[in-house]
């Protein structure tokens, strides 16, 4: 599978990343039933935990303590990354999502339109940040001391960022 990237600068509102976002569209093969259940165990068996299931917020938001995973298993929604002013992407059910920490991202639809689940990788716990200019200094320093991922949350290979 190989990902659309999109690569987000700084707005000076959120940090975004050198990091792609990747897409990789219709990456998840669900079964008819226990979905939900059977792409968190897929997740976390490739490392990426900390897992829940919901829909996405709809404002914009990042987080800076871990590099995020959206697996669409139900619904379609247009999702906004990189801030007020970022890319538009189409995200529908098997589609799978990697956000860098620093990314801001933001459902333009309804929370509900898409079910999701999500993790973070290595497990880790993640936190909310909305831009505010007093959240920025914790927010980067957080972000420049997180380890890359280094396996897909889909496939468990080497996670190939291309940048």
């Amino acid at each position: 599978m190989d990902p659309k990237r999109y690569f987000l600068q700084d707005d000076g509102l959120f940090p975004n990343s050198p990091l792609p976002v990747l897409h990789f569209e219709r990456a998840l093969q669900l079964p008819v039933f226990f979905s939900a259940l059977h792409v968190k165990r897929l997740l976390h068996r490739h490392g990426w935990g900390n897992n829940w299931r919901g829909g996405i917020f709809t404002y914009h938001h990042y987080h800076s303590t871990a590099h995020e995973v959206l697996a669409i298993i139900e619904g379609r929604t247009d999702l906004q990354i990189g801030g007020h002013s970022g890319v538009v992407l189409t995200i529908r059910k098997t589609d799978v999502v990697v956000m860098p920490a620093g990314v801001a991202h933001k459902n333009l639809g309804s929370e509900r339109d898409v079910d999701v689940i999500g993790g973070y990788a290595d497990n880790r716990k993640f936190d909310l940040n909305y831009g505010a200019p007093s959240e920025r200094p914790g927010a980067l320093k957080n972000i420049a001391l997180l380890p890359l991922p280094d396996k897909d949350p889909v496939t468990g290979e080497q996670l190939h960022w291309g940048h």
